[in-house]
């Protein structure tokens, strides 16, 4: 059995993206959230309080990383 790793959002009142966890270096969490959203919206669930987690098979999570630096880099 797999262990998912699990990327904890924080949102502000207005909707951004605060806090993202497993946000590559040179990505702002806004630009992660969106590439995370794009790439794997199935994986998504809302929480209360203005949080929320993606659920991510950690055998792709290096692939993720280096596509999100690649195309903030582009």
């Amino acid at each position: 059995m797999s262990t998912e790793v699990m990327i904890h959002v924080r949102f502000a009142p207005d909707g951004t993206v605060m806090e993202i966890g497993e946000r590559p270096a040179g990505c702002t969490a806004q630009q992660w959230f969106n590439f995370l959203t794009r790439q794997n919206g199935l994986s998504y669930l809302a929480l209360s309080g203005g949080r929320a987690v993606f659920r991510i098979a950690p055998e792709i999570m290096d692939g993720l990383r280096e596509q999100a630096l690649a195309e903030v880099a582009a």
